[in-house]
């Protein structure tokens, strides 16, 4: 977008006042950098003020109410807005024990690590604020950064109550990231890549091409990855933190006014995250259950960087498809808070270590054996369903034969030498390249980086012969 603007719109502009702005221009930089903060803060303030409308609906539906139906009409759409306005309103108050320099950050520390991970979500075929190779990664990362605003919360606040939730917010955050990761790391291992634009367009094609028909591990391991995915955003039946039972309010019980609403923006920012983050690694992302676009041709490849009217509707369309399937897991969540009862803090920490670590490890293994064996799965007949084959990326001593192959101190050997369907092929003619080349779904900079990868092994491999 940098690029388009230096080019497109401010080059122009500077030619009326006759002057000239390069393509790299920081300017450029700058004004993509405001639209793209701009677009995400109104993900997460207009979805919150939808979120709390829905959840209040929901809620009233399983409880046999009506929920709001007076502000703003019949269904009361304005209830959140008019809610928001009181809540603005409202004095600000920091108690006489609290720390007040803490008090007043901890709010703005959970929601600025909730907002910041939105910066690497695709929410359509290379539409993110920034494509980054390990964008997994960095969503996992900087979302478990938001515990560390409930516990100042909780240590800043003076009150033992407060203190108490945000001592087990962080138990459980720590603890369900260990599960979660392992849930991650499963799609990840069967597209061979952590870039969400690579693993959503993997999953092109029809609804057999999606990640979570893919073996029966990787079926299973979705419900583990929701049930932890509900815990690490603090959500009933794993809300120990806040529990009005025991703790009053917990974490945020000496809160008021607009920081008390940062802690819910965040925590709703944080549902809408984690169901994008499990509609891409398993559910296609923003590929509708059939491919209309791609039929027609109409579709972005991904890569591409040209504009078209086609183009983009079908990325307007992907953008419309993605939040559906976001809203409907934040739908279910909700779901979920009103049907189950409230569990005690000792059976959230058994759920974690006694069954959701263990199911997701045998997932991961079964689905690596699944993978290491080349196992049949409806993603085989991508051939026939618009789909595309897997990227496969994987070490050097692994794919590399000939020239390429590591010799000398730098080959394994031993017990560490890889050997049955891991060992380096020795058949065949030498290859160009440490990767495979089939390779329709790396974006440019992977492929850099293997070329720079596939050039130092060259240099190994020569200096070995001299």
């Amino acid at each position: 977008m940098a690029q388009f603007l230096n080019v497109e719109v401010l080059s122009r502009l500077a030619g009326l006042l006759g002057t000239s702005v390069s393509a790299d221009s920081w300017m450029g930089i700058a004004l993509a950098a405001c639209i793209h903060l701009f677009l995400l803060i109104n993900v997460v303030a207009v979805g919150a003020l939808v979120f709390i409308w829905l959840e209040r609906k929901v809620a009233g539906r399983i409880q046999d109410r009506l929920g709001p139906t007076r502000v703003g009409g019949k269904f009361g759409w304005l209830q959140t807005l008019a809610d928001g306005i009181k809540l603005v309103a409202k004095e600000d108050i920091t108690p006489k024990d609290a720390d007040p320099l803490l008090f007043k950050l901890a709010p703005y520390v959970s929601f600025a690590a909730s907002f910041t991970a939105y910066m690497a979500l695709p929410f359509a075929n290379g539409w993110a604020a920034q494509e980054i190779n390990v964008a997994v990664f960095f969503i996992v990362a900087v979302l478990g950064l938001e515990v560390f605003g409930v516990i100042l919360a909780g240590y800043a606040s003076g009150s033992k109550w407060s203190l108490f939730g945000g001592m087990r917010e962080a138990a459980q955050v720590v603890s369900y990231e260990v599960p979660i990761g392992l849930c991650i790391v499963i799609p990840v291992l069967i597209v061979g890549s952590m870039n969400l634009v690579t693993i959503g367009e993997a999953q092109v094609g029809f609804l057999s091409n999606w990640l979570i028909f893919h073996d029966p591990f990787t079926f299973l391991v979705f419900f583990v990855y929701f049930t932890c995915a509900v815990a690490s955003v603090n959500r009933a039946p794993f809300d120990l933190a806040e529990a009005e039972s025991e703790l009053v309010a917990g974490f945020h019980t000496e809160y008021s006014g607009l920081r008390w609403s940062f802690f819910f923006m965040a925590e709703y920012g944080s549902m809408f995250l984690v169901s994008g983050l499990a509609a891409i690694l398993f559910f296609g992302g923003w590929n509708g259950p059939i491919p209309i676009f791609h039929m027609i041709g109409w579709a972005y490849e991904q890569g591409e960087m040209g504009w078209r009217i086609t183009g983009y509707i079908a990325q307007v369309a992907g953008v419309m498809n993605f939040m559906l399937k976001a809203v409907l897991g934040v739908t279910v969540m909700m779901w979920v808070r009103w049907t189950l009862p409230r569990l005690r803090i000792d059976q959230v920490m058994t759920t974690c270590l006694k069954y959701c670590v263990p199911l997701a490890a045998f997932c991961f293994i079964g689905a690596m054996v699944w993978k290491v064996y080349d196992v049949w799965s409806p993603h085989d007949l991508h051939g026939y369903t618009f789909g595309r084959s897997f990227a496969e990326t994987r070490e050097n001593w692994v794919l590399a034969s000939g020239p390429l192959a590591p010799s000398g101190p730098l080959a394994p050997s031993g017990p560490l030498a890889p050997s049955g369907p891991l060992a380096p092929r020795a058949e065949g003619p030498p290859k160009t390249s440490a990767v495979r080349p089939e390779l329709p779904l790396r974006s440019a900079t992977e492929q850099s980086a293997s070329a720079r990868g596939a050039s130092g092994s060259q240099v190994l491999a020569a200096q070995e012969v001299n």
